[in-house]
């Protein structure tokens, strides 16, 4: 139902509220009370004078019974009911809901949003504890230490033998343990203190160079136009504060002007225009390998698609996330991406509608080609490695679309014939 259709549910609504009987707002606008029926109900079409009068009586501005909910209400009760796996009938009443029960709406809602940003934050501190080295060194310490103790402590309760020269002894152990304890207690809390959040604390070369493509918005004009270089660029990044991080940064941008000298960004666009962001066909257009059109498409920010790169070994090289398509911060991605599919052929060009699971369900395609890279030598293996566009899709419900998750540990499907750990969504943590 159209949002402006639903003005006599929202008057019904707003009566409600207002402990009014049908009959009595009937009265006092001067009209029958089955004729307020028909309003409410959505039977007849209100506006001009009797709306203001209404509005009037109920206490509201006529634009709270026009317009109803906001739009980012209505869109996240359409995203909680696409996450549930509702019908797309149930999904699109949610105008409905939001009319007739805005209180409740927005408690929905409410919830919805919390969900999600929990269901993050578990994400993010699961990737850190298994990833973060000094974190899971800290963390084992203190498990370690405190089993120490409860041993220790067990001994002493349980042994009434014990002779004081032995009771002496696991007194002085439990005492140092106990300090060492709260020593690593303490620069635990520090390490965590140091920074500004989960995400700040004990920034990797990783975290560094995502922050500094973020905030180049992956699009670097003065490169493209030849007005500044890479070891410029990575010279005054402020962001890129490690070695590691200015190395991997200076092989993106040099990636990035070695593309724009073969295919200028304004050439990509024109061909775009005509060809839409067909990889074959650019790249026939274009005269240049599909990798690199992945890459240029990627690199314009009016289209918002998202690319990944891996090496051989399957580590994630580049990340640009499309809306509502995860990549994750750490480890080890899905090994059902399309993107590794690319690795065992490559030169063949994959394209794969995909359903990524996790808090809901996101639809999208993938198209995924694997290159050599690197000279040739004799008697050694060729360096590969894949490229993954990935655009969004309309619908989830592709009936040859590839159930895949953002990586094991936040996807639920099960069974799973690639899955390596159970998933904190679906055992729990």
């Amino acid at each position: 139902m159209a949002r402006e259709g639903l003005t006599g549910s929202r008057i019904r609504e707003r009566r409600s509220v207002a402990g009014l009987r049908q009959a009595d707002l009937a009265r006092s606008l001067g009209i029958s009370a089955s004729y307020l029926n028909l309003i409410e109900h959505n039977r007849r079409r209100i506006g001009g004078k009797l709306l203001l009068d209404i509005a009037r009586v109920l206490d509201v501005e006529p634009s709270m019974l026009t317009e109803g909910a906001e739009a980012a209400l209505i869109s996240t009760l359409r995203e909680a009911a696409t996450q549930a796996n509702l019908p797309p009938a149930e999904a699109e009443r949610a105008d409905e809901l939001a009319g007739r029960f805005p209180g409740w709406a927005e408690v929905l809602a409410a919830g919805h949003r919390r969900i999600a940003s929990l269901e993050r934050t578990v994400e993010t501190l699961s990737d850190r504890l298994t990833h973060d080295p000094h974190l899971a060194t800290s963390v084992h310490e203190l498990l370690t230490t405190a089993a120490a103790i409860r041993s220790t402590a067990a001994i002493l309760a349980e042994d009434a033998d014990l002779t004081p020269e032995w009771r002496d002894r696991f007194h002085n152990n439990i005492n140092q343990d106990s300090r060492r304890l709260a020593d690593s207690s303490k620069a635990l809390v520090e390490y965590l203190d140091a920074g500004q959040g989960v995400e700040d604390a004990g920034a990797s070369p990783q975290d560094e160079l995502e922050a500094f493509l973020t905030d180049h918005n992956f699009a670097f004009e003065a490169l493209e136009t030849g007005a500044t270089t890479p070891d410029t660029m990575v010279a005054e990044a402020a962001t890129l504060r490690s070695t590691a991080a200015r190395h991997m940064a200076r092989g993106i941008l040099q990636t990035v002007a070695d593309d724009a000298a073969r295919a200028p960004r304004a050439l990509v666009r024109r061909a775009v225009k005509d060809l839409g962001p067909e990889p074959v066909a650019l790249a026939r257009r274009l005269e240049i390998p599909v990798p690199m059109v992945l890459r240029r498409l990627a690199g314009l920010p009016e289209l918002d698609l998202g690319l990944v790169v891996c090496d051989r070994a399957g580590s994630l090289l580049f990340r640009k996330a499309a809306a509502g398509f995860v990549i994750p911060r750490f480890g080890s991605a899905c090994a059902l991406w399309p993107l590794f599919a690319a690795l065992a052929q490559p030169g063949q060009v994959i394209r794969t509608p995909i359903v990524q699971l996790g808090r809901g369900r996101a639809a999208f395609q993938c198209i995924a080609v694997a290159e050599v890279v690197g000279r040739p030598t004799y008697n050694t293996a060729p360096l590969v490695q894949a490229s993954m566009l990935v655009l969004p899709e309309a619908s989830a419900d592709t009936p040859d679309a590839l159930e895949v998750g953002a990586s094991c540990g936040v996807c639920p499907r099960e069974p799973c014939p690639g899955r390596r750990e159970p998933s904190i969504l679906a055992s729990g943590l």
